[in-house]
């Protein structure tokens, strides 16, 4: 999943960054609001992690702004304020989330597992096909009651398989799930990851389907993938 961060202390932003990428998200930082403006005009995420006190436009006119022009990503609020006026005007314009500095990162990851999934129109943290469970609040990947391994990246595309399953995933989109700006990702590795998640699915009857020009679906093996619209 991709990350928009929006924070103009540079030590902070860094050590959130580096948090939440080996949690296995994609991050994207920039330091003020009117650079989120900008990036938000040609670029999807899934999520955006706003401070408060960003220079000249604040977190909560940002946030504003965001919302008035119809994204719907969830927002997550972070702020050295503690005032409830403040966390209640940051709801009201459209926040999903307040957390306080300082916080410790544990509660940040599990706040935006729950903000990501309540997104997703997800009703547990669990994400099922067939055999195959992902349990996103423990981390931890089944099929079949065995425990899979899974690195960051492969998780990170398991994710997004079963969050669309079963609708195919444009092999575009999992890039841009698995990186930011600062690394790049060929096509290439994609392959090589979905060729990973092959060897460890395929014994549990599920396969991955390469879909010529588009991307890659969830099927059951030996049958069609659940409900999934017929492509060639």
């Amino acid at each position: 999943m991709r990350l928009l961060l929006v924070e103009d202390d540079v030590m902070l932003a860094s050590g959130i960054k580096l948090g939440l990428s080996d949690a296995g998200y994609a991050v994207d930082w920039v330091g003020s609001a009117e650079r989120a403006e900008e990036v938000l005009q040609g670029e999807s995420f899934d999520a955006a992690i706003i401070d408060l006190g960003l220079p000249k436009i604040d977190g909560l006119e940002l946030t504003r702004r965001l919302r008035g022009r119809g994204l719907a990503m969830p927002v997550l609020i972070l702020t050295a304020r503690d005032a409830l006026e403040d966390r209640v005007r940051g709801l009201d314009l459209g926040a999903d989330d307040y957390m306080v500095k300082p916080f410790e990162l544990p509660e940040l990851l599990a706040r935006l597992r729950a903000l990501l999934r309540r997104s997703q129109a997800a009703t547990s943290a669990i994400l099922s096909f067939g055999s195959l469970e992902l349990d996103s609040a423990n981390r931890q990947a089944r099929a079949n009651g065995q425990l899979i391994e899974l690195g960051p990246r492969e998780w990170t595309v398991m994710e997004y398989l079963l969050i669309h399953a079963p609708k195919p995933a444009s092999k575009e989109k999992l890039l841009a799930a698995l990186t930011g700006w600062d690394k790049e990702i060929t096509p290439n590795a994609i392959e090589v990851y979905v060729s990973r998640l092959r060897g460890k699915l395929e014994p549990h009857g599920i396969a991955l389907r390469s879909i010529r020009g588009f991307g890659y679906r969830l099927e059951l093996l030996g049958g069609e993938s659940l409900d999934a619209p017929a492509l060639p």
